[in-house]
């Protein structure tokens, strides 16, 4: 769908396909559907607090799916038409559908995202008391806006690892399994200074260090030594290291005792769930949607593209989704999309169903195409100025994608062109971004896995508003757009990039057609002005 134009102000110049040219019947399904989408993502979501969590969730559906799930210490049976997932570190999960045609040399066509978001993260020494209080000590984890995590409830999630058993002390490593945890209600509170005691707040701003005025509270010291009589955590190990309140607490929540909890990775989260909202229920309002909700829609369209091994029977590739840990962190972890998770997986998947052809998992590198998915920035209605006049995604409009020459983004015009192709076959509306002259550019997974994989990419996401916050926001129409583009990618994409002509721009150059170079006024007939 075209982009509508008006002659108002630079922030009023891109209008929502969808909303601007629908009919009125085509924007209530539009909206009913978005709504659905919405509350499954939410479901998700809500689970979902630590990379750990979502990776647990997406293991479950695959398996309801019928998805097999396989190791990476183990050997592979792939077979075409087989359907395939596994784990890395339980916080990076890769799901791949071999299609029943498919042939030495045939791409994977991918979807990328990441399962980790900005929070709070205990430190290895979590222990720390303050002016009367039982605090916790924690870590920031990537670039979250912090000033949002005060005077919100705050409950713990994430991976406990634990020695059971009566013999376990004495087996060592062989007694030692890992759970996960969710103590999902008010535990923790950064409690805000009155503005009373920082009068200058409104003109010097709200600059608080994040060593020093950043730490979560547990309790007060005077109830927990009141009340020590009934905890009975202050001889376990781990109290070494940890308040002996907080390990009863996750003993309790995880049915064991607390001298078998050995060590653990734990979030801060907040504890309010996600929600819709808005006049219309349009919008939904949650943490951790960049970049769970493209997580989420990866996960979902190749379930759903998916169903049985008969929806594989005309596929003559590999779909694949592959949902990374440390994103926000930069990547360059064994778990990160910079690591060797998705090349590992290509060259086994490859290596296994050419029977030793040469060169066929660099063909099928070549062959792959990749949509890096990450949360786009929705134009905001009050910082109008902060987008291009050009570029403006909006809410409802569909996937943004995402351009940068400087090798920010990894979209390129063929790349951006196929991808759009799908979308165009079914009425799905695109939006593009391009960030300000004078602004710097974020970064995805699509230029790291786009150089370590050397196959073609585009990066696109939902467009959001809020990002890095404790709550952030986006359309739930977006949700639905997302799924029905992602799912015909999924479907589709193979027979297209086979039927269209630049498919293999670098194959298909025709050297006898060439003319002559043309060499005049270069180095090798001009003369050197150098002086010897």
């Amino acid at each position: 769908m075209k982009r509508q134009k008006t002659d108002s102000a630079a922030g009023e110049k891109q209008q929502p396909a969808v909303v601007a040219e629908a009919s009125s019947s085509e924007a209530a399904a539009l909206h009913a559907r978005g709504k659905e989408h919405a509350e499954k993502l939410l479901s998700f979501i809500n689970y979902a607090w630590t990379p750990f969590h979502a990776v647990e969730e997406a293991s479950k559906r695959l398996v309801a799916a019928g998805f097999t799930p396989i190791s990476e210490r183990e050997p592979w049976s792939v077979k075409p038409g087989g359907r395939y997932f596994f784990t890395r570190n339980m916080s990076t999960i890769v799901a791949f559908a071999v299609g029943a045609k498919f042939q030495p040399g045939n791409g994977f066509y991918m979807v990328g995202a990441h399962t980790d978001s900005p929070c709070l993260k205990l430190k290895p020494v979590s222990a720390s008391s303050r002016a009367g209080y039982n605090m916790v000590n924690v870590e920031t984890y990537g670039g979250g806006l912090w000033y949002t995590w005060y005077d919100r409830d705050l409950g713990l999630a994430g991976r406990v690892l634990l020695r059971e058993g009566p013999s376990a002390a004495a087996s060592g490593a062989a007694g030692l399994k890992h759970r996960l945890v969710k103590i999902d209600r008010p535990l923790l509170r950064i409690p805000m200074l009155a503005i009373h005691l920082q009068r200058d707040i409104h003109t010097a701003g709200f600059k608080p260090n994040l060593q020093s005025n950043f730490a979560p509270m547990l309790a007060t010291q005077v109830k927990t030594q009141l009340l020590a009589p009934a905890h009975g955590a202050a001889g376990a190990p781990a109290a070494s290291k940890h308040q002996p309140l907080l390990l009863e607490m996750l003993a309790s929540e995880l049915g064991v005792s607390p001298e078998a909890i050995v060590d653990f990775e734990l979030h801060v989260c907040d504890v309010q769930p996600g929600v819709l909202g808005g006049a219309h229920g349009e919008f939904v309002f949650a943490g951790r949607l960049d970049n769970l909700a493209m997580s989420y829609v990866a996960l979902q369209s190749l379930i759903d593209s998916t169903p049985d091994a008969a929806s594989l029977a005309e596929e003559t590739g590999v779909r694949a989704i592959a949902l990374f840990d440390h994103e926000e962190v930069g990547s360059e972890s064994a778990q990160g999309a910079g690591g060797p998770v998705m090349r590992d997986t290509i060259t086994r998947v490859a290596a296994a169903l050419s029977e030793g052809q040469e060169g066929a998992v660099e063909r099928t590198l070549r062959a792959s195409f990749l949509v890096s998915a990450d949360m786009a920035h929705a134009l905001h209605p009050n910082y109008a100025d902060k987008h291009d006049p050009e570029h403006q995604p909006r809410m409802h409009g569909g996937l943004v994608l995402k351009h940068n020459h400087n090798q920010r983004y990894a979209t390129n015009a063929v790349s951006a062109t196929l991808f759009r192709e799908v979308a165009r076959r079914h009425g799905i509306p695109t939006q593009e971004f391009s960030v300000r002259n004078d602004m710097p550019c974020g970064s995805t997974i699509g230029p790291i896995l786009s150089s370590n994989l050397g196959c073609r990419t585009v990066d696109c996401g939902i467009a959001q508003l809020s990002m890095h916050s404790i709550r952030e926001q986006c359309g739930a129409d977006d949700v639905a757009l997302a799924y029905d583009h992602f799912l015909h990618f999924f479907k589709e994409f193979s027979a297209l990039d086979a039927s269209l002509d630049f498919s293999a721009l670098d194959a298909s150059l025709d050297v006898d057609s060439l003319p002559p170079p043309n060499i005049a006024g270069t180095i090798a007939d001009t003369p050197c002005s150098h002086q010897h």
